[in-house]
């Protein structure tokens, strides 16, 4: 298994200064493992915005930082073996994407500090007493809590008010999407829809469950997970295909052709694990880091898909659109 270092030509002398000289003063360098969600070889900003913000902070390879990073590609047999391996290498502290690794890690070890990002509601999911004290070993940043599921159901009928059925697209090994699924299922209900749930693993049950649901006046809730994320481009491709109107938790969706997203700046809470991390590494407990979660939320549109799936969108909605993109 492949592994990787910390990139150390990003802040210089200067941007060490004092922080730098206290790594040095302890005597080590200091291990900080990272497992993600993607597949190794994907361009991924997230693990740059990270590895920036901790030379910024003064953690810098060959001085007193050393990163090991894993790429699950959203296997989730690959999470729980890239975890275990982290876990055995005893790090000073673990960066865990998705609530897959978190669950993961919580399984391997009650001791080693942890930081969660893109992890739904980390006290429902079992992860932490409670925002303000975790109180155990990981710590970290919500990116939803189970209501946002009415919210792009609403969201969605807005510009597809002839829907009739909603289909969830959702990882059952995620124990956070039966929350989800169950907020949507009771939204739909008060609008007068029929809704199911569509358990995705892989390539082949993407391509079957959108399949399934092609053709009856359907549309589609993707769930955050590292197996949709893994495989964005597919479900994107092919609720085109099919003529489904989706509705997707982040901005990189739309950005590669799906209609909308409603969803969190996954970028920043990259740049906010960073300084968990650096408080970590300079002896705070993760039991008395508080969970964070997002300050703003933003609605992405995609004229040119909505065009394609014959939609007339309100003009209301695009004015409240944080972003159009044409």
């Amino acid at each position: 298994m492949k592994r990787r270092e910390f990139i150390a030509g990003l802040g210089g002398a200067a941007a060490v200064g004092a922080r730098g000289a206290w790594g040095q003063q302890n005597g080590r360098v200091r291990r900080i493992g990272v497992l993600l969600g993607v597949a190794e070889g994907t361009p991924n900003i997230w693990l740059t915005t990270f590895e920036q913000e901790l030379a910024r902070l003064g953690w810098t390879q060959g001085r007193n930082a050393q990163i090991e990073v894993r790429w699950s590609g959203g296997d989730a047999n690959k999470v729980r073996a890239y975890m275990a391996e982290l876990v055995a290498l005893k790090p000073d502290v673990i960066l865990a994407s998705g609530t897959l690794a978190v669950s993961a890690v919580q399984k391997e070890t009650r001791t080693i500090p942890v930081i969660g990002v893109l992890v739904i509601d980390m006290v429902a999911s079992g992860f932490a007493k409670s925002l303000a004290h975790p109180g155990g070993n990981i710590t970290g940043f919500s990116n939803f809590e189970t209501a946002i599921g009415g919210k792009w159901l609403l969201t969605l009928k807005e510009v597809a008010p002839n829907i009739e059925r909603v289909a969830v697209m959702l990882n059952p090994d995620n124990r956070a999407h039966a929350g989800i699924a169950q907020t949507i299922e009771v939204a739909s209900q008060s609008l007068g829809l029929r809704s199911t749930r569509l358990p995705v693993h892989s390539t082949e049950d993407i391509a079957q469950r959108i399949a399934e649901i092609a053709g009856q006046a359907n549309s589609l809730v993707v769930l955050p997970d590292t197996v949709t994320i893994s495989h964005s481009n597919l479900i994107i491709a092919l609720a085109a295909k099919h003529q489904v109107p989706a509705v997707y938790p982040y901005r990189q969706y739309v950005a590669a052709g799906g209609l909308m997203s409603y969803g969190p700046d996954q970028n920043d809470f990259y740049r906010r694990a960073a300084s968990y991390a650096d408080r970590i590494l300079r002896g705070e407990s993760p039991a008395d880091l508080p969970i964070q979660t997002p300050t703003k939320f933003e609605l992405v549109f995609n004229l040119k898909a909505a065009k394609a799936l014959g939609l007339s969108v309100p003009e209301a909605f695009l004015v409240r659109a944080d972003e159009v993109i044409e």
